[in-house]
């Protein structure tokens, strides 16, 4: 069968089309999100070693588990262990690299689908370095912001403050009371970057992981079986110190 120059370009055009993402399908957000270890482990039960904001995790805005055939390989990120393990530990299973599976294999691949991350050492070391970029342990403290078991703060104080810093809008998550006479608990953090990894309003979207995995009764009386959402600003915050 013989195929008529116009007719070929236009199948050509058509199969390129059907094998390139369109553009509208790339993420255009990078939300780095960070927890606090007493709250989570609070919540399941774990040992807290950490008294510093760690890192969750680093989600492009679109997209889950976006190559299953990309398997994470702890190998190619061999140099950034070291600081993996202090700034992204994980909280249940220090030892353990199920973590950092799990957050490639959900996010890290659909990150990829830009040229700026797409290897592994790629997104590894962009959360890395956006984590201590924006230094939030350093600005809680500068803000007045610390762990406390005898203070409560309005929730407009760590708010504002995080927003007059950074120059945007933030999103903060709290578990909340199961009892309407108790405060809220911080528990995330999130700070949004574009394509181009500047900072940028986070705005409203909903989250796309949970804070927690698989919430009960904890030590911190809460009950929440949705993990966080974004606090309330009329409820105290309570800010758990490291026991």
């Amino acid at each position: 069968m013989r195929l008529h120059l116009p007719v070929l370009v236009c199948l050509v055009a058509a199969l390129s089309s059907a094998a390139i993402p369109s553009p509208r399908d790339l993420w255009t957000k990078l939300i780095l999100t960070q927890q606090w270890p007493n709250t989570f482990c609070a919540m399941e039960h774990c040992h807290p070693n950490f008294t510093y904001w760690t890192l969750h995790g680093l989600w492009p805005d679109k997209g889950n588990h976006c190559n299953s055939s990309w398997h994470f390989n702890s190998s190619e990120i061999e140099d950034l262990l070291p600081d993996m393990r202090k700034s992204w530990p994980d909280l249940l299973n220090p030892s353990s690299v199920q973590f950092w599976n799990y957050e490639w294999s959900k996010h890290g691949t659909c990150a990829a689908e830009a040229a700026s991350l797409n290897s592994q050492h790629k997104y590894f070391s962009k959360a890395l370095e956006l984590y201590h970029k924006v230094d939030l342990n350093s600005i809680l403290l500068k803000l007045n912001i610390i762990p406390s078991s005898d203070k409560y703060y309005n929730f407009s104080e760590i708010e504002e403050g995080l927003e007059r810093f950074y120059g945007v809008k933030v999103k903060i998550q709290c578990v909340h009371p199961s009892k309407n006479s108790e405060p809220q608990i911080l528990g995330q953090i999130e700070i949004c970057f574009d394509a181009e990894f500047t900072l940028h309003d986070c705005g409203k979207h909903f989250s796309i992981d949970t804070f927690s995995r698989g919430l009960g009764d904890h030590p911190l009386g809460v009950n929440n079986p949705s993990g966080l959402s974004v606090c309330a600003h009329d409820i105290p915050v309570y800010y758990p110190p490291t026991p």
